[in-house]
């Protein structure tokens, strides 16, 4: 079966989950692959029309979903599959009328797949409420894992705890409400490090980096934008806590990349998080609540070691990138 898929041409440039998403599918299955620029029709179109009829083609939303014209000029001759990583319109910060707009341009694109794939049973069931897909033309798809090292944390090393927040900087993952529940934590010891794409709101990240000072907390909380490779890991070997404030996850992919190192998980209960498996969960966008569960975790050892204790237990039960490709071919057939 020869399959074609349609990603960002960022692919290897932005460290985002989408983009580990696409590029670990490839490299597992094999498939054929087509790199287009997000938010080029043009590209978009040229790429479809290198496909010889019949085939099928998997095309991240990124780039197709704001484009139904163009493939609706293909939907006849090859047999689209939408991926859905999180619908255009639920991206936190839209002006009302553009996220009305993207709704109605992603929900035309949809209605040209022969199927959509999603990466959690809670987008899933998101695409047929908002978007009326069928439900019998929608199946899920969760991202797999890869084994990592055990991540020893501040315990070897004797320094104060660790906290991690990764995800692009954006109001989607929720620095900010993290940085607010930090400030009222001066009192505990730890470390904190947003590490992230800084470049999709320039806006945002500078009023975050504002937060983090006007809060007297520069010597503790490090922005460091994008990390990856050997950098990436040895921020993961000394995370004690990842930390995801999400105000919007369809799954929270770095979520069992965490609880694959046996670092425990503390996290908004928003979209599919619960899918992924966290050790804990928080009320969305509740900065009292989120600051209090740190509280008692950073004044709790018995309570760190006990999560720890049940990440690390969690290392060898993750599902791997082989299923995510055999929970797609069906569709794909």
């Amino acid at each position: 079966m020869t399959v074609h898929v349609v990603v960002p041409d960022d692919l290897d440039a932005v460290p985002s989950g989408g983009n580990v998403y696409d590029r670990r599918v490839l490299e597992v299955s094999g498939w054929d692959e087509l790199r287009v620029p997000v938010g080029d029709d043009g590209a978009l179109d040229t790429a479809l029309r290198s496909v010889p009829d019949g085939r099928s083609v998997l095309v991240d939303g990124l780039v197709g979903a704001r484009f139904p014209d163009v493939l609706g000029r293909h939907a006849a001759r090859l047999r689209l599959v939408s991926l859905v990583h999180l619908p255009l319109a639920d991206e936190r910060g839209l002006a009302p009328g553009r996220a009305r707009e993207l709704r109605a341009l992603e929900t035309a694109a949809l209605g040209h797949a022969g199927a959509v794939a999603t990466t959690s049973r809670w987008t899933a069931e998101r695409v047929v409420a908002v978007h009326g897909v069928d439900p019998a033309h929608v199946l899920v798809a969760p991202p797999g894992v890869d084994p990592a090292p055990p991540a020893p944390g501040s315990a070897v090393t004797g320094v104060r705890p660790r906290l991690l927040c990764l995800g692009a900087l954006t109001p989607t993952k929720g620095q900010d409400l993290l940085v607010d529940a930090l400030a009222g934590l001066h009192d505990r010891d730890w470390t904190c490090s947003l590490v992230g794409p800084a470049t999709r709101d320039p806006g945002f990240v500078a009023g975050l980096r504002g937060r983090v000072a006007a809060h007297g907390l520069a010597d503790r909380i490090a922005v460091t934008g994008p990390l990856v490779g050997p950098r990436l890991d040895a921020v993961w070997s000394a995370t004690d806590l990842l930390v995801v404030p999400s105000r919007m996850e369809t799954f929270g992919m770095v979520v069992p990349e965490a609880l694959a190192r046996g670092i425990p998980v503390l996290a908004a209960d928003v979209g599919g998080i619960r899918e992924a498996g966290p050790s804990a969960l928080v009320p969305a966008e509740n900065v009292g609540a989120l600051a209090g569960a740190l509280r008692h975790w950073l004044g709790d050892p018995v309570r760190r070691s006990g999560w720890r204790i049940s990440a690390s237990a969690r290392r060898g039960t993750l599902p791997s990138w082989i299923t995510t490709v055999h929970r797609l071919r069906p569709a794909l057939a």
